[in-house]
C-alpha cells in the first residue's frame, strides 16, 4: 500500500534542500527532459535530449522505458516520473549544465515539482516549464510575446506566467534547483525560437510523446 503521507513528508524535506541561486555559468550543453506513458500507463517513457547552446543543434537523445512504479496521485507526480528520468539520465553520455524539464519546479504546493525533484537527484541546475498551472494565483498576461507576470502563492513568488507565443496559452515557468527566479525566466526566453515551448522541452516533448514528425526530424539531424 502506498503511504502518501510519507511521500508528502519526503517532498517537504527535499524542498528544504532546493537551492534558488544560479549555480552555473553560460552553458555549452543544455538538455530538455519530458515523460510520457505507454500501454495505458503501465510503462513510463522518459526522454532527454542534449543540445548545443546557442546553436540548439541536437547532439544526443536517449529514451528509457520502465514499468510504472506509482499510479497517478495529484501532487506526487515526481515520484511517478523521476525513476524513468533517472534511467534516461544514466544513458546520456554528454551531461548538460542546465536541464529544462516539462513540468513544475517549485511551483508546487510543497515546492517540489518534478523539475526540482529531478534536479536534486542528479545535482544539476533545472528549470520547470509547465503547460498548465498546478498552484498559485493565475493572472491575465498581455498578448505581446515575452509578457510575464509573477506567479504568487501565499505571498510568495513561486514562478512566472509567461507569454511565449501569441494566441497560445501562457507557460508556467519556475526554478527547479540551482537556478534563481530571474534566471529561470531569462533562460527560457533565451531558448525560444518562435514556438510555444522553448527548444529543449519542445524537442523532449516530441520525442517522449513518440511523435512521428519528431522521429523523422531527428533521423535527419543525427
Amino acid at each position: 500500500m502506498i503511504n502518501t503521507q510519507q511521500l508528502r513528508q519526503e517532498q517537504t524535506e527535499k524542498a528544504q534542500q532546493i537551492i534558488l541561486t544560479d549555480q552555473f555559468t553560460a552553458p555549452t550543453y543544455i538538455a530538455g527532459a519530458d515523460v510520457g506513458f505507454e500501454d495505458g500507463g503501465a510503462v513510463t517513457r522518459a526522454a532527454i535530449v542534449i543540445m548545443h547552446y546557442p546553436s540548439f543543434e541536437i547532439l544526443e537523445y536517449q529514451i528509457a522505458r520502465i514499468p510504472t512504479t506509482l499510479p497517478y496521485i495529484p501532487g506526487l507526480l515526481s515520484f511517478r516520473e523521476c525513476p524513468a528520468l533517472l534511467a534516461a539520465w544514466q544513458l546520456i553520455k554528454q551531461k548538460p549544465s542546465l536541464i529544462f524539464v516539462d513540468g513544475q519546479g517549485i511551483a508546487h504546493p510543497r515546492r517540489l515539482g518534478v523539475a526540482s525533484h529531478f534536479g536534486l537527484l542528479v545535482d544539476t541546475p533545472t528549470i520547470g516549464v509547465a503547460k498548465s498551472r498546478l498552484c498559485g494565483i493565475d493572472k491575465a498576461v498581455n498578448e505581446e510575446v515575452g509578457s510575464h507576470e509573477p506567479l504568487m502563492d501565499k505571498n510568495e513568488q513561486i514562478g512566472w506566467i509567461y507569454r511565449s507565443k501569441k494566441k497560445c496559452k501562457p507557460l508556467y515557468v519556475s526554478p527547479g534547483h540551482k537556478v534563481s527566479m530571474e534566471g529561470a525566466l531569462q533562460w527560457v526566453e533565451l531558448c525560444m525560437k518562435g514556438y510555444r515551448l522553448p527548444e529543449p522541452t519542445r524537442w523532449a516533448d516530441g520525442i517522449a510523446s513518440n511523435r512521428r514528425l519528431f522521429e523523422q526530424l531527428n533521423k535527419n539531424k543525427l
